[in-house]
This record gives C-alpha cells, structure tokens and sequence, in this order.
C-alpha cells in the first residue's frame, strides 16, 4: 500500500439511504455500487458496516454481503426506540474505531440524518477526514457543512435514478433542521433514463482495448482529478483501477505493463501523459486538444435544433441521447470525461450553446439553442 492512500472507515446508516434512494430516486434495492466506486478512487476502504433493521431489507442485505460488507442487526422495536438505537449504536462504532485504529485516515458516513452532525464534528476534532455520503432530497442541509467532502448519491457515476413526484414519506427519520421553512425545492434530478438499448461500443477497432477497460480508465481519471488537487500519477491511477476492479490486469489485453498500456491510449487520443516527479510514473490527464469535444458539443446543440424546429417546441433531455445516437452512433459523453449526460449537458450550457430550464410538470428538462 502507498503511503499517500487514505486507509477509509465506511459506516452506512442503512435505511435512511435506501429509504431516501426508492423514495427520491427509484432506486431499489439500493446500489451499492457506485458509493464503492466513488472511495476506491480516494483511497483503500479497510472497514465497511451497514446498520438496518435486515429483516425488511432481503435483497439488499444479499448484494451487500457479496460486496464485502458487514451488517450490523439493529432488531425491530416499538416508536422512536429503534432510531435511537441505531443512531447510537453507529456512533459508538465509529468513535470506538477512530480510537483503537489509529491508522485509518478518514471515516465516510451514510446517512442524511442531521443527527450525525455531532459525530462528523468529533472525528474532524480527532484528526480525521470524514466524508458524507447521503441522497439530495433526503439530505439535511447541517450536514454536508460538517463533512470535509459531501458526495450526493443522486450524482455518483452509474446511479441511475428518475424524479419522483413530491408526497408525503412515511418512512422513519427525516431530515431534521432548524433552518427557517422555506418553499420545498424541486430536487434535481440525476440523468433522465430513456428506455434505450446498451450503450454501443466506444471503440470498435480490432486494435484497441476493450471497450470496458477504455471507460474503466478514463471514468477512473476523470473521478480522480475530480477528488485530487494535483495531477494525477499513473501509479495513483492504476491503484484506484485496482480498487475498483481487483481482477484488473492489462496484461489480459496484451500490455506489458500498465505504462504500455497508457501509451496505446495516448496513441489513441484518449488520455494525455507528460513527465512526473518520478522517473517512470508520468502525469495522465485528459488531451488539450478539444476538437473532437468540440464536435460532439456542436452535434449536441445540432441535434437539440433540429427536434425544435422538427416540433415546433424544445425537446426534453430524456431521450436526447438516443437522438444523438442515430447521428453518431459511437457517441458517448465518458469518452470526454463525463460522468453522465447529464454532466454534458451542463457542460453544453456553461459553454453558452443551449438553454436548459426544468419543467416541473413534465419532470425534465427542457433545451433550446441560443
């Protein structure tokens, strides 16, 4: 293990998320996943609990086993009883660890309950990174401030929610606050999801590396240089692969080694390497040559002219995709380093080509050309 690795302390106060996940998102059962993904690329997870009540979580209590995590029973019980005593029982968990393992650096914390706000404060008071990982709608607005990174679930790469209409949860514990009420906020949704068929190939060349190890590569880098504050190294990439995908091994795609590999890639104007600080281990970014961005942004804002003048009316972002598709069928947005379409067309926006406004009664976005 590098020095530079943050040794992680995972704690999932279990219901609120998955309750949070089927109730903003539709999410169900809860992905695992993509919170996995997000701390492999900031760092090695060494202890990973779920709290719940498992007897109404079956499935998830399945998937979370095979993915390595421990499941801690917090028994049915009468009222408000059963909430405090998951919350403590959580609490003392973690505060115990932060003091008997002194090498682990950081604590990421699941939950949206305000109530944990105390805990979050208590690690940083002892030295320790946390992380907040919680569902936007679910989320109380004390705790993302308390954390030194908050990761909205809703916009992990390969969470794949869609807006839910406003009604009243009868789940446990919501988000407390004592902020002053103001009107409820639509929450933004993740990228819309069009039933459409499996993303095609990103790179259909006899030459190339699986199409997969591509995304796995460059979803990887773009998470990094997201999460880091200098460059990125290739041994700090390969580390983070590795602890996506343990079974990773360019050598399954013919490489020599993982610098060869990267090599192809730049070859290939995938990823850009330049000489690092150690003789070996080169910097990787993303090419500053923009002209292959630029022309799926230029597709991007064509194809949302076309279907405004095609219905005399903007289109939605849910289904734009596919548009795209039909024009170009190798596009993808992870190619440029996105996490989703979502992100792109945010980034179509910021870049002045497109107007993006929600329309709450249809539950999407709506787009017109400048």
């Amino acid at each position: 293990m590098a020095p530079e690795d943050e040794r992680i302390a995972l704690f999932l106060d279990y219901e609120n998320l998955a309750i949070g996940a089927r109730d903003g998102l539709g999410v169900s059962p809860f992905d695992f996943g993509p919170v996995a993904d997000a701390l492999a690329e900031r760092g090695r997870v060494v202890t990973r609990r779920a709290y719940a009540d498992w007897s109404s979580f079956d499935e998830d209590r399945r998937l979370l086993a095979r993915a390595q995590v421990e499941l801690i029973e917090i028994p049915q019980r009468i009222g408000g009883s059963r909430k405090n005593a998951a919350d403590i029982k959580m609490a003392v968990d973690a505060i115990e660890l932060a003091y008997e393992r002194g090498f682990v650096t950081t604590f990421a914390i699941g939950t949206g309950d305000s109530d944990f706000t105390p805990l979050m404060h208590k690690l940083r008071e002892m030295d320790k990174r946390v992380i907040g990982i919680g569902v936007q709608s679910s989320t109380s607005k004390l705790l993302p401030a308390a954390c030194d990174e908050f990761l909205f679930y809703d916009r992990l790469p390969g969470v794949e929610g869609r807006p839910m209409p406003a009604r009243t949860s009868s789940r446990r514990r919501p988000a407390t606050t004592t902020a002053p009420s103001t009107p409820a906020a639509v929450p933004e949704p993740v990228e819309p999801v069009a039933p459409a068929a499996p993303e095609p190939s990103e790179d259909t060349s006899s030459d190339g590396p699986d199409p997969d190890l591509t995304t796995l590569v460059t979803s990887t880098l773009a998470g990094l240089a997201r999460a880091a504050d200098g460059p990125v190294r290739a041994s700090t990439l390969k580390r983070a692969i590795l602890r996506k995908d343990p079974t990773f091994d360019e050598g399954d795609q013919g490489f020599r080694g993982f610098g060869e590999l990267l090599r192809h890639l730049e070859n290939r104007g995938v990823v850009a390497l330049t000489p690092g600080t150690a003789a070996g281990d080169p910097e990787v970014a993303f090419p500053e040559d923009t002209s292959a961005e630029d022309e799926a942004f230029a597709l991007f804002a064509t194809t949302v002219r076309d279907l405004e003048e095609s219905t005399g009316a903007p289109p939605q972002l849910s289904g734009l995709k596919d548009q795209m598709r039909k024009r170009d069928p190798g596009f993808s947005e992870k190619r440029y380093g996105f996490n989703g379409f979502l992100s792109f067309a945010r980034a179509a926006r910021a870049r002045d080509l497109v107007t993006m406004e929600w329309d709450e009664g249809r539950g999407d976005y709506q787009l017109s050309v400048w």
